[in-house]
Protein backbone atom coordinates (compact mmCIF):
# COMPACT_ATOMS: atom_id res chain seq x y z
CA UNK A 1 0.00 0.00 0.00
CA UNK A 2 3.28 2.17 0.92
CA UNK A 3 4.60 1.67 -2.27
CA UNK A 4 1.62 2.57 -4.31
CA UNK A 5 0.79 5.77 -2.69
CA UNK A 6 4.24 6.94 -3.22
CA UNK A 7 3.36 5.48 -6.67
CA UNK A 8 0.37 7.94 -7.09
CA UNK A 9 2.30 10.58 -5.22
CA UNK A 10 4.78 11.14 -8.06
CA UNK A 11 2.53 10.18 -11.36
CA UNK A 12 0.64 13.49 -9.78
CA UNK A 13 4.55 15.48 -9.24
CA UNK A 14 5.26 14.71 -12.78
CA UNK A 15 1.36 15.42 -13.89
CA UNK A 16 1.75 18.58 -12.36
CA UNK A 17 5.48 19.23 -14.21
CA UNK A 18 4.50 18.57 -17.22
CA UNK A 19 0.93 20.80 -16.94
CA UNK A 20 2.96 24.06 -15.57
CA UNK A 21 5.54 23.34 -18.38
CA UNK A 22 4.70 22.97 -20.99
CA UNK A 23 1.31 24.77 -21.16
CA UNK A 24 3.37 28.06 -20.14
CA UNK A 25 5.49 27.09 -22.75
CA UNK A 26 2.89 27.26 -25.44
CA UNK A 27 2.91 31.53 -25.66
CA UNK A 28 6.95 30.96 -26.89
CA UNK A 29 5.75 28.53 -29.38
CA UNK A 30 3.08 30.43 -30.88
CA UNK A 31 5.24 33.26 -30.63
CA UNK A 32 7.70 31.52 -32.61
CA UNK A 33 5.27 30.01 -35.10
CA UNK A 34 3.77 33.04 -36.04
CA UNK A 35 6.58 35.10 -36.86
CA UNK A 36 6.87 32.79 -40.44
CA UNK A 37 2.90 31.08 -40.49
CA UNK A 38 -0.02 33.68 -40.61
CA UNK A 39 -1.76 33.72 -37.15
CA UNK A 40 -5.45 32.16 -38.30
CA UNK A 41 -3.54 29.18 -40.69
CA UNK A 42 -1.19 28.33 -38.09
CA UNK A 43 -4.50 27.63 -35.64
CA UNK A 44 -5.97 25.86 -38.51
CA UNK A 45 -2.51 23.11 -39.11
CA UNK A 46 -2.27 23.03 -35.63
CA UNK A 47 -5.96 21.59 -34.67
CA UNK A 48 -6.48 19.78 -37.89
CA UNK A 49 -3.74 17.58 -36.64
CA UNK A 50 -4.52 17.44 -33.26
CA UNK A 51 -8.12 16.82 -33.11
CA UNK A 52 -8.42 13.67 -35.50
CA UNK A 53 -4.94 12.26 -33.81
CA UNK A 54 -6.06 12.52 -30.54
CA UNK A 55 -9.30 10.81 -32.00
CA UNK A 56 -7.32 8.14 -33.35
CA UNK A 57 -6.05 7.91 -30.20
CA UNK A 58 -9.97 7.75 -28.52
CA UNK A 59 -10.51 4.73 -30.86
CA UNK A 60 -7.45 2.67 -30.08
CA UNK A 61 -8.23 3.30 -26.61
CA UNK A 62 -11.85 1.78 -26.45
CA UNK A 63 -13.40 5.46 -25.37
CA UNK A 64 -17.18 6.14 -26.61
CA UNK A 65 -16.62 8.25 -29.85
CA UNK A 66 -20.18 8.18 -30.95
CA UNK A 67 -21.87 11.68 -30.58
CA UNK A 68 -25.72 13.38 -31.30
CA UNK A 69 -26.70 15.86 -34.03
CA UNK A 70 -27.54 18.23 -31.07
CA UNK A 71 -23.52 17.07 -29.20
CA UNK A 72 -21.92 17.35 -32.40
CA UNK A 73 -23.11 21.12 -32.67
CA UNK A 74 -22.46 21.98 -29.18
CA UNK A 75 -18.44 20.77 -29.28
CA UNK A 76 -18.55 22.64 -32.64
CA UNK A 77 -19.57 25.85 -31.32
CA UNK A 78 -17.24 25.26 -27.89
CA UNK A 79 -14.72 24.92 -30.10
CA UNK A 80 -15.16 27.49 -32.37
CA UNK A 81 -15.13 29.73 -29.52
CA UNK A 82 -12.00 28.41 -27.91
CA UNK A 83 -9.95 27.49 -30.81
CA UNK A 84 -11.19 29.52 -33.73
CA UNK A 85 -11.61 33.02 -31.68
CA UNK A 86 -9.75 33.58 -28.20
CA UNK A 87 -6.68 30.92 -29.49
CA UNK A 88 -6.42 32.86 -33.05
CA UNK A 89 -6.42 36.07 -31.03
CA UNK A 90 -3.53 35.35 -28.94
CA UNK A 91 -2.00 33.60 -31.96
CA UNK A 92 -2.66 37.25 -33.99
CA UNK A 93 -1.64 39.67 -30.73
CA UNK A 94 1.58 37.43 -30.33
CA UNK A 95 3.06 39.02 -33.79
CA UNK A 96 3.79 42.18 -31.45
CA UNK A 97 3.15 41.24 -28.22
CA UNK A 98 5.93 39.79 -26.10
CA UNK A 99 4.99 35.86 -25.35
CA UNK A 100 5.58 36.62 -21.30
CA UNK A 101 3.28 39.81 -21.16
CA UNK A 102 0.80 38.12 -23.45
CA UNK A 103 0.67 34.96 -20.99
CA UNK A 104 -0.03 37.61 -18.31
CA UNK A 105 -3.00 38.71 -19.91
CA UNK A 106 -4.71 35.72 -20.59
CA UNK A 107 -3.90 34.79 -16.87
CA UNK A 108 -6.71 37.05 -15.89
CA UNK A 109 -9.04 34.08 -17.60
CA UNK A 110 -10.50 32.76 -14.20
CA UNK A 111 -11.76 36.16 -13.43
CA UNK A 112 -13.69 35.95 -16.81
CA UNK A 113 -14.85 32.94 -14.91
CA UNK A 114 -16.29 34.54 -12.01
CA UNK A 115 -18.23 37.50 -13.67
CA UNK A 116 -20.07 34.84 -16.01
CA UNK A 117 -20.76 32.14 -13.85
CA UNK A 118 -22.24 35.57 -11.66
CA UNK A 119 -23.41 37.69 -13.06
CA UNK A 120 -24.17 37.33 -16.88
CA UNK A 121 -25.70 34.00 -16.19
CA UNK A 122 -26.83 34.64 -12.66
CA UNK A 123 -28.40 31.58 -10.98
CA UNK A 124 -27.39 30.10 -7.60
CA UNK A 125 -23.91 31.53 -6.64
CA UNK A 126 -22.96 34.83 -5.04
CA UNK A 127 -19.73 36.37 -5.13
CA UNK A 128 -17.58 36.01 -2.01
CA UNK A 129 -15.66 39.01 -0.91
CA UNK A 130 -12.10 37.07 -1.44
CA UNK A 131 -13.50 37.03 -5.16
CA UNK A 132 -14.66 40.96 -5.49
CA UNK A 133 -11.03 41.53 -4.00
CA UNK A 134 -9.31 39.47 -6.23
CA UNK A 135 -11.59 41.42 -9.74
CA UNK A 136 -10.28 44.89 -8.34
CA UNK A 137 -6.49 43.53 -7.68
CA UNK A 138 -6.54 42.07 -11.73
CA UNK A 139 -7.58 45.25 -13.17
CA UNK A 140 -5.05 47.24 -11.41
CA UNK A 141 -2.83 44.06 -12.51
CA UNK A 142 -3.44 44.85 -15.97
CA UNK A 143 -3.30 48.37 -16.44
CA UNK A 144 0.58 48.55 -14.98
CA UNK A 145 1.36 45.76 -17.75
CA UNK A 146 -0.04 47.93 -20.19
CA UNK A 147 1.13 51.27 -18.65
CA UNK A 148 4.00 51.44 -21.01
CA UNK A 149 2.11 50.80 -24.30
CA UNK A 150 -0.08 53.14 -23.16
CA UNK A 151 2.50 56.10 -23.15
CA UNK A 152 3.76 55.12 -26.39
CA UNK A 153 2.74 57.04 -29.35
CA UNK A 154 4.57 55.60 -32.22
CA UNK A 155 2.73 53.27 -34.59
CA UNK A 156 4.91 50.34 -32.73
CA UNK A 157 3.76 50.68 -29.35
CA UNK A 158 0.31 51.25 -30.73
CA UNK A 159 0.04 48.43 -32.05
CA UNK A 160 1.11 46.37 -29.42
CA UNK A 161 -1.19 48.19 -26.94
CA UNK A 162 -4.00 47.03 -29.56
CA UNK A 163 -2.58 43.48 -29.51
CA UNK A 164 -2.62 43.47 -25.84
CA UNK A 165 -6.02 44.79 -25.37
CA UNK A 166 -7.48 42.11 -27.59
CA UNK A 167 -6.28 39.22 -25.60
CA UNK A 168 -8.81 41.05 -22.68
CA UNK A 169 -11.24 39.94 -25.70
CA UNK A 170 -9.38 36.60 -26.07
CA UNK A 171 -9.57 35.51 -22.67
CA UNK A 172 -13.30 36.68 -22.08
CA UNK A 173 -14.30 34.44 -25.11
CA UNK A 174 -12.53 31.44 -23.81
CA UNK A 175 -14.31 31.74 -20.90
CA UNK A 176 -17.74 32.11 -22.49
CA UNK A 177 -16.77 28.58 -24.69
CA UNK A 178 -15.35 27.03 -21.18
CA UNK A 179 -18.70 27.97 -19.39
CA UNK A 180 -21.33 27.20 -21.78
CA UNK A 181 -19.43 23.91 -21.87
CA UNK A 182 -19.69 23.47 -18.39
CA UNK A 183 -23.75 24.39 -18.47
CA UNK A 184 -24.52 21.96 -21.26
CA UNK A 185 -22.65 19.14 -19.39
CA UNK A 186 -22.75 17.17 -22.50
CA UNK A 187 -22.29 13.21 -21.64
CA UNK A 188 -18.86 12.92 -23.50
CA UNK A 189 -15.72 11.58 -22.49
CA UNK A 190 -13.49 14.55 -22.28
CA UNK A 191 -10.80 13.56 -24.46
CA UNK A 192 -13.23 12.55 -27.08
CA UNK A 193 -14.90 16.18 -27.08
CA UNK A 194 -11.94 17.75 -27.03
CA UNK A 195 -10.81 15.95 -30.28
CA UNK A 196 -13.67 16.78 -31.78
CA UNK A 197 -13.64 20.56 -31.07
CA UNK A 198 -9.56 20.67 -32.69
CA UNK A 199 -11.14 19.11 -35.39
CA UNK A 200 -14.26 20.90 -36.21
CA UNK A 201 -12.09 24.49 -34.99
CA UNK A 202 -9.30 23.00 -37.17
CA UNK A 203 -11.41 23.08 -40.33
CA UNK A 204 -13.41 26.38 -39.61
CA UNK A 205 -9.96 27.98 -38.83
CA UNK A 206 -8.00 26.46 -42.44
CA UNK A 207 -11.29 27.94 -44.11
CA UNK A 208 -11.17 31.39 -42.56
CA UNK A 209 -7.06 31.53 -43.46
CA UNK A 210 -8.19 30.63 -47.29
CA UNK A 211 -10.62 33.25 -47.59
CA UNK A 212 -8.09 35.71 -46.13
CA UNK A 213 -5.28 33.74 -48.55
CA UNK A 214 -2.61 33.48 -45.38
CA UNK A 215 -1.47 30.32 -47.64
CA UNK A 216 0.55 32.92 -50.03
CA UNK A 217 2.02 34.25 -46.63
CA UNK A 218 3.18 31.44 -45.06
CA UNK A 219 6.95 30.70 -44.73
CA UNK A 220 7.44 26.70 -44.07
CA UNK A 221 10.65 27.61 -42.03
CA UNK A 222 12.31 24.92 -39.84
CA UNK A 223 11.64 26.89 -37.47
CA UNK A 224 7.71 27.09 -37.67
CA UNK A 225 7.03 23.91 -38.48
CA UNK A 226 9.15 22.98 -35.16
CA UNK A 227 7.59 25.30 -33.13
CA UNK A 228 3.79 24.01 -35.07
CA UNK A 229 4.61 20.45 -34.10
CA UNK A 230 5.84 21.64 -30.29
CA UNK A 231 2.46 23.45 -29.99
CA UNK A 232 0.34 19.63 -31.45
CA UNK A 233 2.32 17.38 -29.35
CA UNK A 234 3.08 19.21 -25.64
CA UNK A 235 0.47 21.74 -25.88
CA UNK A 236 -2.51 20.02 -27.53
CA UNK A 237 -1.51 16.67 -26.66
CA UNK A 238 0.84 16.13 -23.38
CA UNK A 239 -0.38 19.28 -21.43
CA UNK A 240 -4.46 18.65 -21.80
CA UNK A 241 -3.59 14.86 -20.96
CA UNK A 242 -1.99 15.75 -18.05
CA UNK A 243 -4.64 18.67 -16.91
CA UNK A 244 -7.63 15.74 -17.65
CA UNK A 245 -5.67 13.06 -15.84
CA UNK A 246 -5.27 15.79 -12.40
CA UNK A 247 -8.96 16.67 -12.48
CA UNK A 248 -9.71 13.22 -11.65
CA UNK A 249 -6.57 12.88 -9.20
CA UNK A 250 -5.98 16.06 -7.27
CA UNK A 251 -8.57 18.71 -5.52
CA UNK A 252 -9.59 21.13 -8.19
CA UNK A 253 -7.92 23.98 -6.44
CA UNK A 254 -4.70 22.74 -6.56
CA UNK A 255 -5.29 21.81 -10.36
CA UNK A 256 -6.62 25.42 -11.01
CA UNK A 257 -2.82 26.85 -9.71
CA UNK A 258 -1.69 26.51 -13.33
CA UNK A 259 -3.68 29.74 -14.20
CA UNK A 260 -0.95 31.89 -11.79
CA UNK A 261 2.29 29.33 -12.43
CA UNK A 262 2.00 29.28 -16.37
CA UNK A 263 2.29 32.73 -16.64
CA UNK A 264 5.79 32.82 -14.74
CA UNK A 265 7.02 29.84 -17.00
CA UNK A 266 5.91 31.93 -19.72
CA UNK A 267 7.58 35.77 -18.76
CA UNK A 268 11.21 33.30 -18.13
CA UNK A 269 10.97 30.92 -21.14
CA UNK A 270 10.52 34.51 -23.21
CA UNK A 271 13.38 35.95 -21.05
CA UNK A 272 15.96 33.04 -21.17
CA UNK A 273 14.92 31.80 -25.29
CA UNK A 274 14.30 35.15 -27.30
CA UNK A 275 15.36 37.48 -24.77
CA UNK A 276 11.85 39.83 -24.21
CA UNK A 277 12.65 42.34 -21.79
CA UNK A 278 11.38 41.71 -17.86
CA UNK A 279 10.77 44.89 -17.32
CA UNK A 280 9.41 46.79 -13.35
CA UNK A 281 6.43 47.25 -15.09
CA UNK A 282 6.20 43.10 -16.15
CA UNK A 283 6.96 42.24 -12.36
CA UNK A 284 5.00 44.48 -10.79
CA UNK A 285 1.68 43.55 -12.52
CA UNK A 286 2.84 39.55 -12.38
CA UNK A 287 2.95 40.20 -8.75
CA UNK A 288 -0.32 41.97 -8.59
CA UNK A 289 -2.19 39.15 -11.12
CA UNK A 290 -0.74 36.42 -10.12
CA UNK A 291 -1.95 37.20 -6.11
CA UNK A 292 -5.67 38.37 -7.93
CA UNK A 293 -6.08 34.99 -10.20
CA UNK A 294 -4.84 33.54 -6.96
CA UNK A 295 -7.78 35.31 -5.15
CA UNK A 296 -10.72 34.58 -7.69
CA UNK A 297 -9.89 30.49 -8.17
CA UNK A 298 -9.47 29.54 -4.12
CA UNK A 299 -12.36 31.51 -4.07
CA UNK A 300 -15.62 29.48 -3.29
CA UNK A 301 -19.03 30.08 -4.98
CA UNK A 302 -21.82 30.42 -2.04
CA UNK A 303 -25.44 29.56 -2.80
CA UNK A 304 -27.79 32.52 -3.05
CA UNK A 305 -29.99 30.01 -0.70
CA UNK A 306 -29.06 28.61 1.97
CA UNK A 307 -29.91 24.49 1.22
CA UNK A 308 -27.45 21.37 1.41
CA UNK A 309 -25.76 21.87 -1.63
CA UNK A 310 -21.41 22.29 -1.17
CA UNK A 311 -20.23 25.79 -2.17
CA UNK A 312 -18.74 25.07 -5.05
CA UNK A 313 -15.06 26.11 -6.09
CA UNK A 314 -14.79 28.64 -8.96
CA UNK A 315 -14.34 26.70 -12.38
CA UNK A 316 -11.55 27.36 -14.29
CA UNK A 317 -10.34 26.08 -17.42
CA UNK A 318 -6.90 25.92 -20.01
CA UNK A 319 -5.56 28.84 -21.43
CA UNK A 320 -6.11 30.15 -24.85
CA UNK A 321 -2.59 29.37 -25.84
CA UNK A 322 -3.09 25.25 -24.96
Amino acid sequence: MASTDAQHRRNVILAFALLYFFWGSTYLGIRIAVQDIPPVLMAGVRFLIAGPVMLLWCRLRGRRMAISPGEGLRLAVVGFLLLSVANVIVNWAEQWVPSGLAALIVSGTPMWFLILETWVFPGEYRVPRRALAGLALGVIGIVVLLWPELRHTSNIGRRELFGSLSLLGSSFTWALGAVLAKRWKLNVDPFTASGYQMFFAGAINLLFATALGEWGHAIWSRRGVGAVIYLVIFGSWVGFSAFIWLLSHAPITKVSTYAYVNPVVAVILGWLIVHEQITVYILTGAVIIVVAVALVTRAELKPRREGPEEPEPLATCESPAD
